[in-house]
């Protein structure tokens, strides 16, 4: 533990920078936005100690509040970019509402299939029973696997 301490003590700015070059590895790699607000603080925290030359206590007293108030302020003021009512940038069929695409077969029975963006939905109708092949569908609603759509 002495060599941390010594590090710490003879090249604190060195360590502050680490630690949020460190956070924001992490932070790529789990793509989670909460490790964001703590890497760039640990690096301002790195700028204060250097042009400030505080010690242990304080640089971590900085850092613990530089990084409640950015993740704090982040989630109030930064708007949602994902533009999905579903969070979860793996779940493809949240993007669907909405979205206009053709039928790829005749619906039968209520159900078909749908490509939208080049790619192919099981589908059901909205309301009716048949749909030609071709025909422009939006999606209103999402069932399951089955996207529900009307014709557009």
């Amino acid at each position: 533990m002495d060599a941390v301490t010594d590090l710490l003590a003879a090249q604190p700015f060195w360590v502050w920078a680490g630690l949020g070059a460190a956070l924001l590895a992490i932070e790529v790699m789990t793509g989670t936005g909460w490790l964001l607000w703590a890497s760039a603080s640990a690096a301002v925290t790195a700028v204060v100690v250097a042009l400030a030359n505080i010690g242990l206590p304080t640089s971590l007293l900085v850092f613990a509040l530089l990084t409640m108030a950015s993740t704090l302020a982040a989630r109030r003021y930064l708007p949602e970019t994902s533009g999905s009512p579903t969070p979860d940038i793996n779940d493809a069929s949240g993007r669907l509402l909405g979205r206009h695409g053709a039928t790829v077969v005749a619906f039968a029975n209520g159900a078909g299939r749908v490509a939208i963006d080049g790619k192919e939905w099981a589908a059901r109708l909205e309301t009716g029973e048949s749909l030609a092949a071709g025909t422009n569908v939006e999606v209103v609603d999402i069932e399951g696997a089955h996207l529900k759509v009307r014709p557009a």
